[in-house]
């Protein structure tokens, strides 16, 4: 799929078209084991709110990652919370970067499943999860039933900043600190991370600087200060953490690209 076809699809009535697309594209044509097909998901059995996340079923997520990883608790944390906002983000991110469409990710519209061995997590959006457009979005002048219409960009990334850190991250961020004493930045630093990765992953099938769209999502998290961005041998960019995921602790160690203990 080119970039033409991508943006094709914005005019499809369903709301998550351009985000489905998009994921289409960056996997070669495969559904992503951490992500539900389509995204949505229908039939809820053996699938729960995320909101329980941040309670009951933060142990859940916490051994999952430490069999995954064979890590100690601070280090399983540390790359759980990675991961989960990476997968999580994502089609919040792309939705914005291809068509200016926000699916709310917030804790009660997410939903997830610890039953496939192949990944750590697996999430999905329940049915009717509202999309933030604008008013010329095709949504907005259908009044699509799960548009929800702001009226400018800026009201757009407030949007994303409310559902994805305000109601979903902040009280997980909480929780994770409260259980292993991991610091909050170092955590926030993998989640400024796995945007700009995001990104970049879809820079040849979404619109605009790869750049510019990384330093407005940053920007209205208020993380834009835990990477930096330097230019690759290729012509593209590299991502520069200023905090580490602490993988570098794990029995078999690595360091990612991009870390911030690399000499």
């Amino acid at each position: 799929m080119n970039p033409v076809s991508v943006t094709l699809e914005i005019t499809d009535s369903r709301p998550l078209a351009p985000i489905t697309a998009t994921l289409r594209t960056m996997f070669g044509g495969v559904d992503v084991p951490a992500l539900a097909s389509g995204l949505t998901v229908h039939d809820r059995s053996g699938w729960v709110s995320a909101a329980r996340l941040a309670g009951p079923d933060l142990t859940t997520l916490l051994e999952s990652a430490g069999r995954r990883w064979g890590a100690q608790p601070h280090a399983a944390a540390a790359l759980a919370w990675k991961t989960y906002t990476y997968w999580l983000a994502l089609p919040a991110v792309l939705g914005w970067a291809s068509a200016r469409r926000v699916p709310l990710v917030t804790a009660d519209n997410v939903v997830m499943n610890f039953d496939n061995p192949a990944v750590m997590i697996t999430l999905g959006l329940r049915p009717g999860t509202p999309v933030a457009v604008l008013p010329t979005d095709p949504l907005a002048l259908g009044r699509h039933p799960d548009a929800h219409v702001v009226p400018d960009e800026e009201t757009l990334l407030a949007e994303f900043r409310r559902a994805l850190v305000d109601e979903h991250l902040a009280p997980l961020l909480d929780s994770i600190h409260n259980r292993v004493r991991l610091g909050k930045r170092p955590l926030l630093g993998s989640l400024a991370s796995g945007i700009a990765y995001g990104i970049l992953r879809s820079a040849d099938i979404t619109p605009g600087s790869s750049a510019e769209s990384i330093d407005r999502l940053l920007g209205a998290l208020d993380i834009r200060d835990l990477i930096d961005l330097a230019p690759a041998a290729n012509g593209t960019l590299d991502v520069r953490r200023k905090t580490c995921c602490l993988a570098f602790t794990l029995p078999k160690p690595k360091l990612c690209p991009g870390c911030c203990i690399k000499p």
